[in-house]
């Protein structure tokens, strides 16, 4: 039997959103420094939409809450006179949605979503697991896409979209060492500089391979991919191996003379300290 009547109206979800480090890094920040009866972190991100339509996540913060089974408190006037700090300081920063710690969406999240739909349209609730149930700090984005029958309002289900995290090479070590769940130290300039290169090497291997198999007809060609990877050695500048070699060694030596100097002024300021010590004691 059909039922012409029935008509279910979703929300697009073509939004996506980019999410800057400095977010992922104060979210984590705020776990740390939390409450010890709470077993997650609630707040809000601010941010700007893009021309492309694009919602640019660019700052957050903490809200004050208290959750049980079924229901959940959130410190409004906290959350109104942080947004209004932030906003004095910069004002084109507007509410774009929240975020929360843990795996995924849990039984409270509608809740706090429908506060932050009427604070702005179509929030983003943006989830980084920080107990590492996979092994390793997921960070997902979400919106809320309202279900309907006919005229009348069913329900309300969060639905992905796409996450863009925008990093350059120093925020995406440190960001790797993060979604680790254990990590002896951070890396220092030459470490980090091994990673990344083991990381080109890698990306080297995988264009070489995607290549040969196309050459090799296992893999149907893309042109767009073909410009794309066109494009990126021609960018290359043209260099002999010898050259190259000496470009590396020359970089490498000025890193290196850098450690050196630090060390240097770590050993003379220490030096300084222990003989000023020395002298008012005498």
């Amino acid at each position: 039997m059909a039922y012409s009547d029935q008509t279910v109206l979703q929300f697009s979800v073509s939004l996506s959103a980019k999410v800057q480090p400095s977010v992922i890094f104060n979210i984590c920040d705020c776990y740390v420094r939390r409450p010890d009866q709470a077993e997650r972190v609630i707040g809000t991100l601010l941010g700007s939409v893009l021309p492309d339509g694009t919602v640019d996540i660019r700052n957050s913060y903490a809200v004050p809450h208290s959750e049980s089974q079924d229901q959940v408190a959130l410190d409004i006037d906290y959350h109104h006179n942080m947004l209004s700090s932030h906003q004095k300081v910069n004002p084109k920063e507007v509410i774009v949605g929240w975020f929360s710690t843990g795996f995924g969406v849990s039984g409270g999240s509608a809740l706090i979503q429908e506060f932050y739909s009427r604070e702005t349209s179509n929030p983003i609730h943006l989830t980084v697991d920080t107990g590492f149930q996979n092994g390793e700090a997921s960070i997902k984005g979400f919106v809320s896409v309202h279900l309907s029958l006919g005229d009348q309002p069913l329900a309300a289900q969060f639905q992905e979209i796409p996450l863009d995290i925008h990093m350059v090479e120093a925020e995406r070590i440190g960001f790797d060492k993060l979604k680790k769940t254990i990590v002896d130290k951070l890396p220092n300039d030459l470490e980090g500089m091994e990673a990344s290169m083991q990381r080109l090497l890698a990306l080297i291997v995988d264009v070489y391979k995607y290549v040969d198999d196309v050459v090799e007809g296992r893999l149907p060609q893309d042109n767009r991919t073909g410009r794309f990877i066109a494009d990126t050695v021609a960018a290359i500048p043209k260099l002999s191996p010898q050259a190259f070699d000496k470009l590396v060694n020359d970089g490498l030596q000025d890193q290196l003379l850098l450690l050196y100097l630090a060390s240097l002024t770590r050993t003379q300021l220490s030096f300084a300290e222990k003989l000023n010590t020395a002298a008012q004691i005498l």
